[in-house]
């Protein structure tokens, strides 16, 4: 059975310093092993706190190669973006080069992009490091309750999203299978509005984001008004 690792970080402070010491510990194990530190970019505000933390950073830049687990269809640099909000809270600042960054082209609508996006997946077996959100409803990236999450087999990596019950209706976002394929995967939840899809993913209840399942497991970090009353 997979494992599903629950830290309680103490207060604020507490969780961004495990956050960046995870990603740290995956890319020093991905460099060491491959050379390059492929990082699967999550949207949301949590993550972006976080994104603007590893500005302070020092880290081998030229060798991350960066993805996303999602993207909304909206035209490129519109700012809600979830590309846009990367770049402007972390890549820009760091300087990273464009030609590592592997952007959904969500501008061309769903399906094209969900097939744009698959082929430059194939090339890639396993991500070494797949951070995803937690919404209130349970969804992480784009994959949303009584949607397809891609969990079957033969499940497509990116899939087009329609009627999505938050705006934009038209998504792009990696199954819920090619989000597992990866040897890290962190979950980042925080505040009280996550307590709800927390718990319901501790009794066992089929949240879409339970349904990303990796090898080696998956952790999911909290703070303490998230996780509840047990913490």
């Amino acid at each position: 059975m997979m494992q599903t690792r629950w830290h309680v970080a103490e207060n604020d402070a507490d969780w961004m310093v495990q956050a960046l010491l995870y990603i740290n510990e995956a890319e020093a194990e991905a460099l060491a092993a491959r050379g390059e530190f492929h990082i699967v970019l999550a949207g949301g505000g949590t993550p972006k706190r976080l994104y603007k933390a590893l500005t302070g950073q020092d880290h081998d830049w030229s060798r991350w190669r960066i993805w996303y687990g999602d993207e909304r269809c909206l035209p490129a640099g519109d700012p809600e973006r979830n590309s846009t909000m990367a770049e402007t809270a972390l890549l820009k600042p760091i300087g990273m080069t464009p030609s590592s960054i592997h952007t959904i082209p969500a501008e061309l609508g769903g399906p094209a992009a969900a097939e744009a996006y698959a082929g430059l997946l194939a090339g890639l077996d396993k991500f070494d490091l797949v951070l995803l959100g937690l919404g209130e409803d349970g969804h992480t990236a784009s994959l949303f309750p009584g949607h397809d999450l891609g969990v079957a087999a033969g499940a497509p990596p990116a899939m087009a999203v329609f009627d999505a019950p938050k705006p934009p209706p038209e998504r792009v976002s990696l199954s819920a299978c090619r989000l597992g394929r990866a040897r890290h995967v962190l979950f980042l939840a925080q505040g009280a509005g996550k307590r709800d899809p927390v718990a319901a993913w501790r009794r066992g209840e089929p949240i879409p984001a339970a349904a990303v399942m990796a090898e080696n497991g998956v952790d999911i970090l909290l703070d303490r008004a998230a996780y509840g009353d047990e913490a």
